[in-house]
């Protein structure tokens, strides 16, 4: 599961989220939270940033949450029937090569005992190494996670098998589960859909001691040859960060198969995905209906020119 050369190289990217929401009776008052703007990591480099929201909000706030998410809030208090929130960014992209030999240096039994050893990882330990809202180990766990893994494999070659394993054993299938779907109901369904395989492997980490984070953003998708990439065809997307015994982060795609490499864009990571649900809220309304449309754009730049679906006044 070794990252390929040309997908490690440094790049700009255009980045739109569209969100819009069709109501068939008035809202009267609209109480929103969500990521509205990419994280700062150590692979990529806010440039610039934006959001619009449609009706303008009465409140609209800003903080830092417990994670180091960049967190927005804002309130609708006059009636409206559609609602929209467009988020924009261009990000500097660039991901490390995951040293796989050097995390073969631990097995995956010694990489438990040395985390939970190490004072400097305790804070860590305690928020993403415990049990969550949405991950929780049931009992049949142990059983799964016996048939990939092995205490004495290689840390790396323990991640990367997990990694595989949930790709290989879970069917993608969208519309197979919901938000409320447990780790326990999956095992069952064998089918899902990102966060839910997110969680799958995150559960399985944690229940080894090793802490695990819920990672929210998106990946660059290619059109299919001879075809013309549509506008809003990209989604957003989930995948796992998992703590080493040396500190770092080692993100994996149980989706995908793969480590995250430079085509992985991060909003905001959390212990799951109620950490970092891109847009939650609560509506006041007698609409009998509600129609929901996402429209996603990650799209590679050349220099500073802005792609042509550019609808924020951006500042490179």
């Amino acid at each position: 599961m070794r990252q390929l050369p040309e997908n490690l190289t440094a790049r700009r990217y255009f980045l739109k989220h569209r969100t819009s929401y069709f109501y068939s009776d008035a809202v009267t008052m609209c109480h929103e939270r969500g990521f509205l703007s990419p994280r700062e990591t150590p692979s990529q480099r806010v440039v610039a940033h934006g959001a619009g929201i449609l009706p303008e909000p009465l409140l609209h706030t800003e903080h830092v949450d417990r994670f180091g998410n960049l967190s927005h809030y804002f309130e609708i208090h006059y009636p409206h029937t559609q609602f929209e929130v467009v988020k924009e960014a261009v990000i500097d992209v660039a991901w490390p090569e995951v040293d796989v030999d050097l995390l073969d240096t631990w097995s995956l039994a010694s990489a438990t005992r040395a985390i939970a050893g190490n004072p400097a990882l305790r804070l860590d330990r305690a928020v993403y190494g415990l049990p969550s809202r949405h991950v929780t180990a049931p009992p049949r766990l142990a059983s799964y996670s016996d048939t990939i893994l092995d205490p004495d494999l290689g840390f790396g070659q323990a991640i990367s098998e997990l990694t595989r394993g949930i790709r290989r054993d879970f069917a993608y299938r969208p519309g197979a589960t919901s938000v409320r779907t447990t780790v326990d109901e999956l095992l069952d369904l064998r089918a899902g859909v990102c966060q839910d395989f997110a969680h799958l492997g995150i559960a399985v980490l944690r229940s080894l001691g090793i802490p695990a984070r819920y990672v929210s953003g998106y990946i660059e998708t290619i059109a299919p040859p001879g075809k013309e990439k549509l506008e809003g065809s990209d989604a957003s997307h989930a995948w796992i960060s998992v703590l080493a015994p040396n500190g770092s982060w080692i993100d994996i795609d149980p989706t995908n198969g793969k480590f995250a490499d430079s085509r992985y864009l991060v909003t905001a990571w959390g212990r799951d995905f109620a950490d970092v649900s891109p847009l939650r809220g609560i509506v006041v309304t007698e609409a009998v209906t509600s129609r929901l449309d996402v429209g996603v754009d990650v799209v590679q730049m050349d220099g500073d020119r802005l792609p042509r679906m550019q609808t924020l006044d951006l500042e490179l």
